[in-house]
């Protein structure tokens, strides 16, 4: 039986309603940046940390923005991270609060990475960026001594995670010790069940919402089917880094993300994997707001940590949160 929407986050949902906003699907890309203010404003300022600077990384096609966290406690290792935002919205100041949060819980460093957006840039623009930034900081990590490298990310983020997971074992470099997906887009089918259920307008993501998304991004639907845009269609998942995944029940991305960690584990990969049972898409960022979301991400941060310190932990077993 399905659990209802946990009360706060339907409180999210009731003032989307109210907003009168339209569709994002029925919006400019620069229209749907500018919306997400709103949501900055709601979530309001992170946990202290040491330092939060912002540094330029050398990409193959041009500088690519980053803001790197560093934790009051000494950081072991280092996290790149992805933000979200079905490759079109979204950036390192809109997604601030949560990578602090998630910088203090696994006490690691943590570059987010400004990665380019589309349709200004298409596929493999983001992708291209986001393997450029952790090769980067596979080097920084060998200067500094900073220690183990983990991958993350959310939605379209947690799909940069992947691809940039398969990129780092196809090419052998750089080393993984792990790779947090947050409800990743692993694939372009619009058909699962789980986008039926929403199909409407009434959550954060919608069916129209991905449709859009995926438009912006891969407009040619034949290139949707390349690894480094669906990962969930690589012919084999063997040989990448353990998994932590995190998955919501009210989510059109809530069946794909199940189907990528029943792959990874066929594969052999050691996968951990939680799943919100009251829970929406977008909610991870909704630290300050959400206690669910507080919860997950001082999780994922103690995966990180345990990680970092050299434990691998797998299950065949979903983690099933209320």
């Amino acid at each position: 039986m399905t659990v209802p929407v946990h009360p706060q986050a339907q409180q999210i949902l009731d003032g989307k309603a109210a907003s009168g906003a339209p569709p994002t699907w029925e919006q400019t890309p620069a229209q749907a940046r500018a919306g997400f203010a709103a949501t900055r404003e709601l979530i309001g300022a992170g946990p202290a940390v040491a330092s939060a600077r912002d540094i330029v990384i050398p990409g193959r096609t041009g500088p690519i923005p980053a803001r790197v966290y560093t934790p009051v406690a000494a950081a072991s290792g280092i996290v790149v991270y992805f933000h979200g935002g079905g490759w079109v919205i979204g950036s390192v100041d809109d997604w601030d609060a949560c990578c602090r949060a998630l910088s203090a819980a696994s006490g690691c460093r943590l570059v987010s990475v400004d990665y380019r957006l589309a349709p200004e840039h298409r596929f493999p623009a983001a992708a291209d960026d986001a393997y450029d930034a952790l090769t980067w900081a596979a080097g920084a990590a060998q200067l500094t001594g900073a220690g183990p490298l983990i991958v993350a990310g959310d939605s379209a983020g947690g799909n940069l995670a992947a691809v940039c997971a398969q990129r780092a074992r196809d090419s052998g470099a750089p080393d993984l010790v792990l790779q947090v997906l947050i409800y990743p887009v692993t694939d372009h089918d619009l058909d699962r069940p789980s986008y039926r259920s929403f199909s409407g307008n009434e959550f954060i993501v919608n069916r129209r919402d991905m449709e859009w998304f995926w438009n912006h991004y891969v407009p040619s639907v034949s290139d949707r089917d390349d690894p480094s845009a669906s990962p969930l269609r690589a012919a084999s998942l063997s040989g990448l880094p353990p998994a932590y995944i995190v998955t919501t029940e009210h989510d059109p991305l809530r069946d794909e993300g199940f189907a990528y960690a029943d792959r990874l584990r066929a594969a052999r990969v050691p996968v951990q994997h939680r799943h919100y049972g009251s829970q929406i898409h977008g909610f991870f960022t909704l630290v300050n707001v959400l206690d669910d979301a507080d919860r997950a991400v001082t999780d994922a941060g103690a995966a990180i940590r345990a990680a970092a310190g050299g434990a691998v932990r797998g299950s065949d077993k979903v983690t099933q949160e209320a």
